[in-house]
This record gives structure tokens, C-alpha cells and sequence, in this order.
């Protein structure tokens, strides 16, 4: 078995999506792979039940983990911190605690103007992302200080670079860059480690991304020198799971902008 053999995982959007051709189109369900092949127990969040309960057949199927599947959306408008909680309380009743938390979900309304953005739109990317990542945070804090654990958040290189038609999504994302540094600098006395991670993989939301708004996509999006984008298992997956080892502790506090290594901007 690998490292993380019985050490419990909380991944934010981990149901499973595919693309047009079959094959996997989420990061959440490739980074759950990638941390289901060390041996974790994992804990997969969503708003669509079906995503992951196909997640939790395959996974388990395949590696013999044990995977729990949690309904919870955080959107405008609801008790957002009982939701969250929620999740927490089951996962520690479950599996006993946490030591790896990953807040990859998102939602927003990419391809829309700032002039032409609505509030309920602007609401639906920070509430999915950036509140949900600190509600999650806090929840998880007690339990992630007592395993000495690892919170792994992702951002975007459209807050980086500002990209067109993604003023919500790089709030957002920004938003969650500058709590991940104030959580790393603060929690670095109880041993968390906190990172965050900019990718570029293709995914069914960026396939879906490039039919609906194929200008905003083609001035967002660049083909990496390296001639394919990110593979959701092998190269953010990864990642993710090397972050979690305890020779990685000392990394707390860095953006890892897989975009930029790609290629994505100079």
C-alpha cells in the first residue's frame, strides 16, 4: 500500500465528469485517484450526488479504499458554515479525523464581461470558491492541527494574468491565494502545511468552456510548449499528493503555478 495508507482525505468537487471522448474531465476525480492509489480513505464533496457515487464505485472498485460521498453545495442565500460542517462532523465520525483537506470545487459564469456580470453571477463564483475554501478551512482546522495535516487550495491563472471574461472566477481565485497565505503564515505553528496550485488541465468545464465562449477561450487558453495540457491524475494529482508527504512541510505558503510552467504565459 502507499504512504498515505489509512489517512483521510476531504476533496472539495471530486465527483467524476468525463469528456466528449469517455476519459476522465476532472481534476477532483483525478486528484482522488491519484491520492486512492497511496492508500487514502477519502471523503469526495459535490452538488451532483450521481458524480460521486460513480466516483465512489470506481475508486473503490479498483484500489480498495473506502470513499464517502457527501452532497453539500455553498451557494448564496443558506446557512453555508451548517453545510460545511456537516461534512466535517461525518468525515471525523467516519474515519476518526482529517489530515488532508483539498478545496477544488468551483462554479462561475466564465466567458461574461465585468460590464455585463450580474451580482447573482459574481455570487455564484465567490460562494462556491472562495467562501466555501473558508468555511472548509475553519471547519477542519482543529482536526487538520491535531494530525499535523496539509490544506491544498486552488487558484487560477485568470486572477494571475486577469483573463478576459473571468472577472468573478479571478476574484475568486485570488481571493483564495491571499487567505491560503494568511492560513499558512498563522497555522505554520501547529504544523499545517498550505499551499496553493494553479493549473492547466483539460477538463469537461474548460471543453464546455471552449463551445460556449470560443473567443474568451482562444485569448485565455495556449496550447503549453509541451504540446498537451495537464494530465488530472498524473501532473495535478500528483502534485497534490506530494504536497501531503512530510518531507513538504517546508513549502508551506507557495503558489505552484502549474500554468506558468507549462507555458501558459511567459
Amino acid at each position: 500500500m502507499g504512504f498515505l495508507t489509512g489517512k483521510t482525505v476531504i476533496i472539495t468537487g471530486g465527483g467524476r465528469a468525463t469528456l466528449s471522448d469517455g476519459s476522465c474531465g476532472s481534476i477532483g476525480y483525478g486528484i482522488a485517484t491519484a491520492f486512492a492509489k497511496e492508500g487514502a480513505n477519502l471523503v469526495l464533496t459535490g452538488r451532483n450526488l450521481q458524480k460521486l457515487l460513480d466516483a465512489k464505485e470506481e475508486l473503490e472498485r479498483l484500489y480498495g479504499v473506502k470513499v464517502l460521498p457527501l452532497q453539500a453545495d455553498v451557494s448564496a442565500g443558506q446557512d453555508n458554515e451548517a453545510v460545511v460542517q456537516a461534512v466535517i462532523d461525518e468525515t471525523v465520525k467516519t474515519f476518526g479525523g482529517i489530515d488532508v483537506l483539498i478545496n477544488n470545487a468551483q462554479a462561475s459564469a466564465s466567458g461574461v464581461t465585468l460590464a455585463q456580470h450580474t451580482t447573482q453571477q459574481f455570487d455564484l463564483a465567490v460562494y462556491s470558491g472562495l467562501y466555501a475554501t473558508f468555511h472548509y478551512m475553519k471547519a477542519a482546522y482543529p482536526h487538520l492541527a491535531k494530525s499535523k495535516g496539509s490544506v491544498i487550495n486552488f487558484a487560477s491563472g485568470a486572477g494571475l494574468f486577469g483573463n478576459f471574461g473571468q472577472c468573478a472566477y479571478a476574484a475568486a481565485k485570488e481571493g483564495i491565494r491571499g487567505l491560503s497565505r494568511v492560513a499558512a503564515t498563522e497555522w505554520g505553528k501547529d504544523g499545517i502545511n498550505v499551499n496553493v496550485i494553479c493549473p492547466l488541465a483539460w477538463t469537461a468545464q474548460l471543453e464546455n468552456f471552449q463551445k460556449a465562449y470560443p473567443e474568451a477561450f482562444a485569448a485565455n487558453v495556449k496550447m503549453p510548449p509541451m504540446g498537451h495540457y495537464g494530465d488530472v491524475e498524473k501532473e495535478i494529482g500528483r502534485v497534490c499528493v506530494q504536497l501531503s508527504h512530510p518531507d513538504f512541510k517546508y513549502l508551506s505558503g507557495e503558489t505552484l503555478t502549474l500554468e506558468g510552467a507549462m507555458g501558459l504565459r511567459p
